[in-house]
């Protein structure tokens, strides 16, 4: 039986960066995949629907153009379509498979190991790898769970890659189909009605058992977005109880019914499955190791990553936090750090940026207004639209706001931001910096940003916190406001 340092069981970006990081404390690792290194990260997950979201941001950009002045529309096949698509994964892919076989080969590095297989718990250090029929067992004296999630189904509707699909098999599809509904409104759902609906073939349904999408976020936002998916043909039946989904001989049927009373049966080419996702366990025989579940019993149980059985640690999707790659990522590299490098602090999640690829994209970062209200905070809430910005401007892309919220009191202290239009991703790193380090918004401000630049709204938003606007937000009420919220009451701060 081989002993390691540290064994990894999943091979997608939280299990990868895991075995990494143990390579640098000059760790022996074997890092354990059933199937392909990347994971859904890679193949049918973050890499594969963002590479679809900026091809079709291209096309619908393309196709605003051309309608401008009288063309016609652009409409690429799906063939070339998903050429695109496989040439991004092989790259990825291709980059993955050329590291892992140079660390094992390499004559200075001789204590990394990659074993291909299914990982199933035989004891708490004990793990057996069946690959091909044959199995092997493992020991390791740390061991680090990041087998990722898979796409949550509905009972009695099959998945099959025909008809009906979820996010591990819509590339399946032969054709961008004329129509399809989309079940869940939730992040994944509405990232793909932007991809079809952008390419401009498809008409796009979307079945929300809320009064409005993207209910987690303030209400301006996810107005904003609606109204944006209206403009692209895009229906979303809110507040609706899906009765039933079948394949019919052309295509999918479904029946919905509302609070009111009233009933919909609508047919469609296809439907995607989009309902969230659930860790992928039920093989490790996690009970073999003494390893709890949490308290929910949807994931496993961790303490800052680590389960109770002190040497096992789980990271990624399967610890139920959040489910980004790049959180799966840091908490991969977290544990190891424990384990190997004294790490005595906790990690933080207040200043995670995260990014939603709609239309347009929205970008956050810390608390929003309505958690704030929730959670009683007292709070000062600057806004300013895109279409005061001259980048948004130059690019004609003037739909669009930045929000800052600070804290209700002289220091102003950052506790979140969000943004909504073009380049938003690219905007929220420093505001999630001061927020880590507890750094003063005077920071932002006398900052000299790049002109014309998306960023420049951030700083104004300082500005007018600090009474140093450019426009003031008491003559552009339609395009700048500046507000406190205390106890839920909302007093505008007309002097900024």
């Amino acid at each position: 039986m081989k002993k390691y340092d540290l064994v990894v069981i999943g091979g997608g970006p939280a299990g990868y960066a895991a075995a990494m990081r143990a390579i640098d404390f000059e760790k022996s690792v074997c890092l354990v995949e059933k199937t392909r290194i990347g994971g859904a990260g890679l193949y049918n997950g973050a890499l594969s629907s963002k590479t679809l979201w900026e091809h079709s941001q291209r096309v619908r950009n393309t196709n605003e153009n051309l309608s401008a002045f009288g063309h016609a529309p652009y409409r690429p096949t799906w063939e070339e379509i998903k050429t695109n698509l496989n040439e991004a994964i092989f790259e990825r892919k291709f980059q993955y498979s050329c590291h892992v076989k140079l660390l094992q080969h390499e004559t200075e590095n001789t204590h990394f190991e990659h074993e291909r297989g299914k990982a199933s718990f035989i004891s708490d250090h004990e793990i057996e790898i069946e690959h091909d029929g044959a199995t092997n067992i493992i020991y390791g004296e740390h061991i680090v769970i990041a087998t990722g999630s898979s796409p949550r189904v509905l009972p009695n509707i099959e998945a099959d890659s025909d008809r009906i699909f979820t996010s591990n098999n819509i590339e399946a599809i032969e054709e961008l189909p004329e129509s399809m509904v989309i079940v869940g409104a939730g992040v994944i759902g509405c990232e793909y009605a932007t991809i079809f609906s952008n390419f401009g073939q498809t008409k796009v349904h979307i079945i929300d058992r809320q009064d409005r999408i993207l209910p987690f976020e303030d209400n301006d936002i996810s107005k904003l977005v609606s109204n944006n998916f209206e403009d692209s043909g895009i229906v979303v039946h809110s507040e609706a109880n899906l009765e039933r989904l079948e394949k019919t001989e052309n295509g999918v049927e479904y029946e919905l019914t509302y609070p009111n009373g009233k009933k919909e049966v609508i047919e469609v080419d296809i439907a995607l499955l989009s309902i969230g996702r659930v860790p992928n366990i039920d093989s490790l025989n996690i009970d073999k190791a003494g390893v709890k579940m949490s308290k929910r019993g949807v994931h496993i149980g961790d303490d800052d990553t680590q389960t109770n059985i002190p040497h096992i640690y789980a990271v990624g999707d399967v610890s139920g936090h959040i489910g980004l790659v790049n959180m799966g990522e840091i908490e991969a590299r977290h544990a190891v750090e424990k384990i190997y490098g004294n790490n005595k602090s906790d990690i933080v999640y207040d200043n995670i940026c995260t990014i939603m690829f709609l239309q347009p994209e929205v970008a956050a970062v810390g608390l929003n207004e309505q958690s704030c209200v929730e959670q009683k905070i007292p709070i000062k809430v600057v806004k300013i639209d895109y279409s005061v910005i001259a980048r948004a401007i130059a690019m004609r892309k003037t739909k669009g706001f930045f929000k800052i919220i600070v804290t209700n009191d002289d220091e102003m202290k950052i506790l979140g931001m969000r943004a909504v239009g073009e380049h938003a991703s690219s905007a929220i790193q420093a505001v999630g910096l001061l927020i880590k380090l507890n750094m003063s918004i005077e920071v932002l401000s006398e900052l000299v940003h790049p002109h014309p630049s998306i960023v420049e709204g951030i700083q104004e938003c300082v500005r007018m916190l600090l009474n140093k606007a450019v426009f003031k937000s008491s003559v552009f009420r339609d395009k700048l406001s500046c507000y406190s919220l205390v106890d839920g009451v909302k007093t505008p701060l007309e002097r900024l």
